[in-house]
């Protein structure tokens, strides 16, 4: 592998996801790109870091943990991976020890798969970048679904493209998992 040493985090590909009450729809090909990033990083040694999301509170509608949404897909369980991190927050660095994680392997630089894009990706990402770390998110390998509110609505490409577009003004470098791939 060239430059620095590396790590693939995968951040919440849990059932809640797929078969739950947020079921992701852009991009269409994010689940079968996240696990062709996985595997790729098992063939290079690259480790693999799963991250879960557990809701704050045992009376959440999602994320509840035990639950069968809040599992990781069964996917992500069947392939190795080097650790796994339990988050409550939107940054995987928030209240866990993956800082000292990748301090004590010397990793440098993340890649960043997973859901969603504009939450946990986007929230993980900037926080990365703010301690230093090299980043590069992965667009056609991280994905998340429409979203209305009281501040409006959005449709999936929309929010997806809005996030990948300001990862890229500064906070990561942003590439097609085949790109991210070649690069090595």
């Amino acid at each position: 592998m060239k430059f620095m040493k590396k790590a693939l985090l995968v951040i919440d590909v849990q059932n809640e996801y797929f078969t739950g009450k947020l079921p992701v729809t852009y991009p269409a090909n994010s689940f079968e790109n996240i696990l062709k990033a996985i595997d790729f990083s098992i063939e290079n040694k690259i480790p693999v870091i799963a991250v879960q999301h557990t809701a704050s509170t045992p009376e959440s509608p999602v994320f509840r943990k035990a639950s069968k949404e809040w599992e990781l897909h069964d996917e992500i369980r069947k392939r190795p991976f080097d650790k796994l991190i339990e988050k409550k927050l939107p940054g995987t660095f928030s209240g866990t020890d993956l800082e000292n994680y990748l301090k004590k392997n010397n990793i440098k630089e993340l890649i960043i798969s997973g859901y969603m894009t504009q939450m946990c990706c986007d929230t993980t990402s900037r926080q990365a970048f703010h301690m230093g770390y090299s980043v590069k998110f992965l667009s056609d390998a991280t994905g998340t679904l429409a979203i209305s509110n009281d501040a409006g609505t959005v449709t999936a490409e929309e929010l997806h493209r809005a996030i990948l577009v300001t990862q890229a003004m500064r906070f990561a470098k942003v590439m097609k998992t085949d790109d991210w791939i070649n690069s090595l």
